[in-house]
């Protein structure tokens, strides 16, 4: 089958450009008319809603990201053909491009945006797991009879509407299994469309390194480069229970992906796994008081979102990183759920003291893990009766702040001493 991206037209024969409209974003495959698992993912995202809303950006390099110790959070790929990628520090991605326009995150504005694409996502299918604020799976099997036509037509008008009615552009990866629709999304980006069917699932992923597979980091790749598996192809000349051998249940994963074997389906259900927060410092920070109270207001803004969502948690942990880049997790258990400011910093300020103890840090984060229902949660005990005057002055400040601002209310902790 054939299909034009631009007319959505089905030519015929082995032409390069469309019969119908002249277009040459065509999509050719023997597969396309059977496949139902996409991948979508927005191209440069945050950089892209800049770049809609001003248009003067539109041929500089765009890179949007925080003062000078913080990282990128993402860049045009004008800005990309320098070197500079998602996640690298600030300092240097400033160095290699130098011309770049420099745009503090506006998180309200791309919320804005990623929730008006994902309400398009729902009109295709309810069947859509996010993965984040731009990229989603979805699953289209069945939905021939709903919009009259293929999954692959139903995405490519799809990627058009984004365009038009968004102003950003996606990628879309098609496949018959979510390992290799995701991957598949990262083919031709952007503005990409992609389809990996099952006939050629081994042969495409023999040759791509063992760090393609989901999961597998920097640090397990180079350990299973030790044992001898660079490449997928590696991988799938074994036998499962010779990675079983080897590796465990990790070793079957491994191999199952290796086959293009991948049960896991589309959950519009998606569980998330923890709420966190965390700041880069301008400098290097030592001082064990200046850091607890910046790890006061991320517990406040932990507190926040676990509201607004919902949730509590169970789990404490404190993040830190140091001046050479070196990651410090530390993790306590709490003895019931919360979802309070407070019974999040406590124990995380009592970690962060055991840390503080000459090294010198660039970055705090905290983040609340093992989430439920917030039901389960600040009850307290016989031993506990504080529990309900903290709840009750939370909520009371939650209610001036909503009213007159997150300045409404300040606590003394947070207030730099002179």
């Amino acid at each position: 089958m054939i299909l034009c991206r631009d007319c959505f037209a089905e030519p015929a024969g082995l032409a390069s450009r469309c019969t119908v409209c002249g277009s040459p974003r065509l999509v050719r495959h023997d597969e396309l008319q059977s496949l139902a698992v996409a991948h979508i993912d927005c191209d440069a995202f945050y950089a892209s809603v800049e770049k809609r809303d001003n248009p003067e950006l539109r041929d500089r390099p765009v890179i949007v990201g925080g003062g000078t110790r913080g990282v990128v959070s993402t860049c045009c790929y004008i800005a990309r053909t320098y070197g500079v990628r998602s996640a690298m520090p600030m300092f240097k991605a400033r160095a290699l491009c130098r011309e770049a326009v420099i745009i503090k995150p506006n998180m309200a504005k791309y919320a804005k945006a990623g929730k008006q694409i994902r309400s398009m996502m729902l009109d295709l299918t309810r069947l859509v797991e996010p993965l984040s604020i731009d990229e989603a799976f979805l699953d289209l099997e069945g939905t021939q009879r709903l919009h009259g036509e293929n999954a692959a037509t139903t995405l490519t008008k799809f990627a058009a509407r984004v365009e038009r009615e968004v102003g950003v552009t996606v990628s879309v990866g098609l496949s018959y299994c979510k390992f290799l629709a995701k991957m598949a999304s990262e083919i031709d980006k952007p503005r990409g469309f992609a389809v990996i069917g099952q006939a050629e699932a081994r042969r495409f992923l023999a040759g791509r390194p063992v760090g393609s597979i989901f999961g597998v980091g920097k640090v397990a790749e180079e350990r299973l480069a030790r044992d001898g598996f660079r490449l997928i192809g590696d991988i799938q000349r074994l036998e499962e229970t010779d990675m079983l051998r080897r590796l465990g249940a990790e070793g079957g994963r491994l191999w199952r992906l290796a086959q293009g074997i991948d049960n896991r389906r589309v959950s519009p259900d998606r569980e998330t796994k923890s709420v966190s927060a965390e700041t880069t410092f301008n400098e290097d920070i030592a001082d064990p008081t200046e850091l607890a109270r910046m790890l006061y207001q991320l517990a406040e803004k932990v507190s926040s979102r676990l509201k607004a969502q919902q949730l509590a948690g169970r789990t404490v942990t404190l993040k830190l990183k140091t001046g050479d880049f070196r990651i410090r997790t530390r993790a306590r258990a709490l003895s019931e759920p919360t979802q309070l400011a407070r019974r999040i910093f406590n124990p995380a300020r009592e970690l962060l003291l055991k840390e503080a103890t000459g090294a010198r840090f660039r970055l705090i984060g905290v983040g609340l893990s093992e989430l439920c229902s917030p039901d389960e949660a600040d009850k307290g005990d016989l031993v506990d009766t504080g529990v309900a005057r903290e709840k009750a002055a939370e909520a009371a400040i939650d209610k001036l702040r909503a009213r007159f601002g997150k300045g409404a209310v300040v606590k003394g902790i947070v207030l730099r001493q002179k």
